[in-house]
């Protein structure tokens, strides 16, 4: 049994229902947040100084930044987000997306007050990375590609492709992503603070995806020495033949040739000879009757 397991065993009762269904709500919530009163984001996105002073709801009210627009697209993205949260906790269970989503959410905290002491070492003044859910969300369709990687979505409704071909190229994307950051910001700002602004930019789209691995590493059923050395001997046994599986059904009086060391022969039985004389067809007719 995992620890996962003994956790669900432990804690299953207290898990959401449906939580990705509430962080899309967010989503709705911080769109209409912003579109009625833009200067209250300000106090809901991530601040690690304003976390320090006090603020604490900071922690968890960061995944109220919307990450889409009120268009086509957005809404169709979050339409996207409610089919594979449905799809995903199906496949997971409750208990289980439940520590998927909340953990990319408290390394994503980790990970942001990690950056902001490192940077109050190194620069002098602590900065706070950028948070949303957006990647967090998209995290969601690597992770049902890793459960199903045969299935097969249709890309904008029309193009038929593996999920394990999505992951691949989803994957590829982010590197990319990560990669042109970096490059723009060290052009625009320099080698030293370049590379401060692409980790501060890159946070939030690392974290979630290591979070995913790490989540389905865990996840995996581990097992003790004595349980793998009795799966090792269990294999052997299989892998040696059966007892009498080597015993021939046919073999000749005279020469003693079997089926299994001679195939091409063929055997018959004497009607002539006692005792059920058995003889291959080069002493059938050659052999002296035993009487």
């Amino acid at each position: 049994m995992s620890w996962m397991d003994k956790m669900e065993r432990k804690w299953g009762r207290h898990a959401v229902a449906n939580l990705s269904r509430y962080f899309v709500f967010a989503q709705i919530i911080g769109l209409f947040v912003t579109l009625v009163a833009p200067g209250l984001m300000n106090y809901m996105s991530f601040s690690v100084r304003g976390i320090l002073h006090g603020q604490i709801w900071r922690l968890l009210t960061w995944i109220f930044t919307p990450t889409a627009s009120l268009d086509i697209f957005g809404i169709l993205f979050l339409y996207c987000v409610f089919s594979w949260g449905s799809s995903l906790e199906y496949m997971l269970g409750t208990f289980r997306m439940n520590v998927f989503l909340w953990g990319s959410v408290i390394l994503c905290d980790a990970a942001g007050f990690l950056v902001y002491f490192i940077t109050r070492i190194t620069v002098g003044t602590g900065y706070s990375p950028s948070l949303s859910t957006y990647y967090i969300l998209m995290s969601m369709l690597l992770a049902l590609a890793m459960c199903m990687p045969e299935g097969e979505v249709r890309l904008y409704f029309v193009l038929p492709i593996k999920m394990k071909w999505m992951l691949i190229f989803e994957l590829a994307y982010l590197g990319y992503q990560v990669i042109r950051i970096f490059s723009v910001s060290i052009s625009q700002f320099g080698k030293e603070t370049g590379i401060l602004c692409g980790v501060l930019n890159c946070v939030q789209i690392v974290v979630p995806v290591i979070n995913m691995f790490w989540f389905f590493y865990a996840s995996k059923t581990r097992l003790s020495g004595k349980q793998k050395r009795r799966q090792k001997e269990f294999r052997a046994q299989f892998s040696e033949p059966r007892p009498g599986s080597g015993i021939a059904k046919h073999k000749c009086a005279i020469c003693g040739r079997t089926e299994i060391t001679n195939p091409e022969l063929q055997f018959r039985y004497c009607s002539k000879c006692k005792g059920n004389m058995e003889y291959c067809q080069e002493h059938l007719f050659t052999h002296q009757h035993v009487q």
